[in-house]
């Protein structure tokens, strides 16, 4: 596992030169359960406008889209774009455009955003920045899903275990559940309100305690 620099952009590019589906995201066991699990994970049943950077070939993408009134997915690789645009072109609510974060970032707020498989490749500068025009583009109340794997990687500077405590600590989140997998982390985190306070997580919001 690496312990310095970001992962350049040519490594994408060299990943989706030798495969329209590099990770095997659209065929894997593994994928569609971990897909499932965060989607299950998300805490309200339907969201107005989603925002999912780093989509690849936008398996999860169509999964959102069934929660959501707009989903925003964007990738920084052509062929990924192309990709996903086309597993989602039956969904006129879905818009898939090419965007490398954080140097881009879409207008707007949202009140889902989820981050999977991404954060890893990024130095700590760059984290910051991201995680920064995260939370600056959620609404009071939104929601954030994050899900990284959980073994080292030559090409990731961090672990799922290494990043969530560096999300746990960002002052404007608040958590709401977190699933240790043996393969993955996955967390979820709602912004918190104006007053400070967090907002209600679903038993509340719907009466039960």
């Amino acid at each position: 596992m690496r312990t310095n620099r970001a992962t350049p952009p040519s490594y994408f590019d060299t990943m989706y030169a030798g495969s329209a589906d590099p990770w095997d995201l659209a065929v894997r066991w593994y994928e569609q359960r971990k897909y499932a699990l965060t989607v299950a994970a998300l805490p309200r049943r339907r969201y107005r406008r989603a925002f999912e950077p780093g989509c690849s070939v936008g398996v999860l993408t169509r999964l959102l889209a069934e929660r959501c009134d707009e989903v925003l997915a964007t990738d920084r690789v052509p062929a990924a774009v192309e990709a996903a645009a086309r597993r989602n072109r039956d969904l006129p609510h879905v818009e898939v455009r090419p965007m490398a974060v954080p140097d881009e970032w879409p207008a707007g707020t949202f009140d889902l955003i989820v981050l999977s498989e991404l954060l890893y490749y990024f130095d700590d500068a760059t984290l910051r920045e991201v995680l920064k025009r995260t939370v600056d583009s959620l609404e009071p109340g939104a929601t954030l899903v994050t899900v990284h794997w959980d073994h080292p990687v030559d090409d990731h500077l961090r672990t799922g275990t290494q990043l969530a405590p560096l999300l746990t600590g960002v002052d404007e989140l608040v958590p709401l559940g977190q699933l240790n997998d043996v393969d993955f982390v996955l967390q979820t985190f709602t912004r918190r309100l104006p007053d400070g306070s967090a907002a209600p997580a679903p038993a509340a919001a719907e009466g039960l305690v």
